[in-house]
């Protein structure tokens, strides 16, 4: 039997239905349902209270009672999982789109806005907004950058199976996307799946905090309870939602790279650490559940994008032995130290100790740098080994532009464990000092979260150590102010080809006017500004150089004695002034511009 407790009915302008289960968890209604009403956009907020014991059914009646233009409340008795009264929501729903929000976790104040202007522009059936967690684990692989359109085949947004998202409501009717009913876990996974391989257009809103997920302190939500990850219950689950996808998607690549999803998160996750916990017998009946989803859907192609410990499972399923080893090594702790970091030539001498914890042994050790904003280049540096410490030398010529995470790498049994360096590391390394190599400004440093070790290659993050310094200035002709000076980066002379031009720019407007620089021997630099041209205002000088990454700017120092004095000239009834000067505390080249009429002077005078 259903009840329903509401005033007023669905609205077809309505942009948003919030879909919200709640089963006794009257504690966390009031944040949740706050969250929502704030939503600077149209909605309609379904709550289903899943026959609750705890008082939430007459809590959510009075907030119908309060918004009866936004919140409708259905009451159901109760059926043990989420998915019957999500199903029950969406039956319920108006909008133009459905969001779903579980009662214990929260919206950002801008969640919806966001993700709906996001599915307005690009026509999206699915909008994923950035989650964070509060002492649960997020989804965070998708969330790298956002995309109006996401590929599924060329993304990681199917690595979240979750359904706290944006959903068009019309894909869910006209394809009939229900959730899983009398699942105690899993039960969005089969919903998910499905809109996921209807959808023509999926985006990522992943420059705000979209969706809080929140653990339950008393832990009695559905995912904390004993036996809600039992392995061989997920097994069984699963297999519903890879029979789907495989409906829709063909045998070939985009399958492929759905099912490693599967196998990575789903199935070989079972031979982990609940595989450790797990008692013999159940041992054996996990290994034949995972063995027997493998002789359906395991492919080459498949096996290609696993990482090494789940090839390794692959090929091991009939050795509970090895089984057993395999997840020892994924469970220990990479254990490394950073004992000393220096230049040798143009190579970064990074040496250290590095171990998997509880395992005296292992078949191999480098260090890898891989790039932060291009997850595919990677360098993998060979290490020397002296007991039980490494060494190992980096060219960092041979690393490209950008932002390059040092980490150490342990392999053992065919497996190989990552873990960054930096954090550990004893009391006397510190950050080597910068280096020009071939042109290009190389900043090893320290990050400021974790201290790990990173490699700015070009500039991009941290501030380049550099100076300009004037050394005569003079007015040449067409009113322009010529500048000699000394450049220095690093502690050295840059090449000529680094100087790029020198940059005037307004103070207040942020206007910039670039001019022209000649490269003069050692370390030199000349130039010739029309600065008598310029509009009126404040305008201070930088010198730009191209040093490997976003172009490099340094203001121009100089002192009161080598700035050349006021200029002023008449231009067509214009009395045009620069003054150009160093300005106090660290005496750096500015010029005021200013233009006077004879009107103007003349009422100064008579003042």
């Amino acid at each position: 039997m259903v009840a329903i407790s509401t005033t007023g009915d669905g609205d077809d302008a309505v942009d948003v239905s919030v879909v919200v289960p709640a089963h006794n968890c009257r504690a966390y209604l009031d944040r949740c349902l706050t969250s929502a009403l704030v939503q600077r956009v149209k909605k309609q907020i379904v709550v289903v209270d899943d026959g609750s014991t705890d008082g939430s059914g007459e809590l959510l009646d009075l907030y119908a009672a309060y918004h009866p233009a936004v919140v409708k409340v259905v009451h159901i008795g109760a059926s043990g999982g989420a998915g019957r009264p999500r199903n029950v929501g969406i039956e319920h729903a108006t909008g133009r789109y459905v969001f779903f929000c579980d009662a214990d976790d929260y919206l950002g104040p801008e969640a919806l806005e966001r993700m709906v202007a996001m599915a307005d522009r690009n026509g999206s059936d699915i909008v994923l907004g950035k989650v964070v967690g509060h002492g649960r684990r997020a989804p965070a692989s998708m969330f790298q950058h956002g995309a109006d359109r996401a590929e599924l085949g060329d993304s990681t947004v199917y690595n979240s199976l979750s359904c706290f998202k944006l959903f068009r409501r019309e894909l869910l009717e006209r394809h009939r996307i229900r959730f899983g009913e009398g699942l105690l876990v899993g039960e969005d996974i089969l919903f998910t799946v499905h809109a996921y391989c209807h959808a023509e257009a999926i985006s990522v809103v992943a420059d705000y905090d979209c969706y809080h997920l929140v653990s339950r302190p008393d832990g009695t939500s559905i995912m904390q309870q004993p036996g809600s990850r039992d392995p061989l219950a997920w097994l069984a689950m699963i297999r519903g939602p890879i029979r789907l996808m495989a409906a829709h998607v063909e045998p070939g690549p985009l399958r492929d790279h759905l099912l490693r999803r599967h196998f990575r998160l789903d199935i070989f996750a079972q031979l982990g650490t609940v595989f450790l916990e797990s008692g013999d017998v159940r041992r054996k009946d996990i290994a034949r559940e995972v063995a027997a989803l493998c002789d359906e859907w395991y492919t080459p192609g498949v096996h290609e994008r696993l990482n090494s410990i789940d090839r390794q499972r692959a090929t091991a399923l009939d050795d509970i032995d090895r089984l057993m080893r395999l997840a020892r090594i994924e469970n220990a702790a990479v254990r490394r130290r950073l004992t000393a970091l220096r230049w040798e030539g143009d190579h970064l001498v990074v040496a250290g100790a590095a171990r998997l914890d509880g395992i005296s042994r292992d078949d191999g050790l480098a260090v890898v740098l891989r790039s932060r904003y291009d997850p595919a280049a990677e360098v993998v540096v060979a290490a020397e080994r002296s007991g039980g410490e490494f060494t190992a030398r980096v060219d960092v010529a041979a690393l490209g532009p950008g932002i390059w995470d040092l980490r150490v790498a342990v392999e053992i049994e065919g497996v190989v464990r990552l873990g960054r360096l930096g954090a550990d590391r004893d009391s006397g390394v510190t950050r080597p000092p910068p280096r020009l190599i071939g042109g290009v400004v190389t900043l090893p440093y320290f990050t400021r979260d974790n201290g790990n070790l990173s490699i700015d290659v070009g500039g991009h993050v941290v501030a380049v150590p550099g100076s300009a310094r004037l050394v005569r200035t003079r007015w040449g002709l067409g009113q322009r102010l010529l500048i000699d000076g000394e450049i220095e980066v690093a502690g050295t002379t840059p090449a000529s080809s680094a100087l790029r031009r020198v940059v005037w720019r307004e103070r207040h407007t942020g206007r910039e006017r670039p001019e022209g620089v000649l490269a003069l021997p050692e370390g030199g630099f000349s130039a010739g500004s029309a600065v008598g041209r310029f509009p009126p205002g404040t305008w201070d000088a930088y010198l730009e150089l191209d040093l490997g990454g976003p172009p490099a700017r340094f203001r121009i120092e100089t002192d009161a004695k080598t700035v050349a004095g006021p200029h002023k000239w008449w231009w067509v009834a214009l009395l045009r002034t620069v003054r150009p000067y160093a300005t106090s505390g660290k005496g750096r080249l500015s010029a005021v511009v200013r233009r006077l009429t004879a009107r103007t002077i003349v009422r100064r005078i008579m003042q």
